[in-house]
């Protein structure tokens, strides 16, 4: 299975990713604390799966949010994982916490 799902390791790149999908981007974002790296690494899969799924119609982007602070604090990011739908560049829906592939289509399907 190919994931489409770009990993950003800076700021630039985040933006650089938003500003050339032409479609909705879905940011989520992580963390490399020891609370938060399990349930982001299950989110890893969940978002792949989702990623592959909505591929053309979405574009995933994992941030890690102490690689990318311009990003985390532009969307107001306290907490990992968290979920960003970005259309063409603007916040439309935000979600923070472990979520199931069901949770997480229903997080998009709502929104896109």
């Amino acid at each position: 299975m190919v994931q489409r799902v770009h990993r950003p390791c800076e700021d630039a790149e985040f933006d650089f990713i938003l500003g050339m999908s032409g479609v909705p981007v879905l940011a989520y974002f992580t963390g490399t604390w020891p609370k938060a790296i399990e349930p982001c690494r299950v989110m890893d899969l969940v978002v792949g799966g989702i990623a592959d799924a909505y591929a053309g119609r979405l574009t995933a982007v994992r941030t890690d949010i102490t690689r990318c602070p311009a990003a985390t604090e532009r969307y107001g990011i306290t907490a990992a994982p968290s979920y960003v739908l970005l259309k063409e560049g603007e916040m439309v829906a935000h979600d923070t916490g472990p979520m199931s592939t069901t949770e997480v289509r229903k997080f998009l399907d709502a929104h896109l």
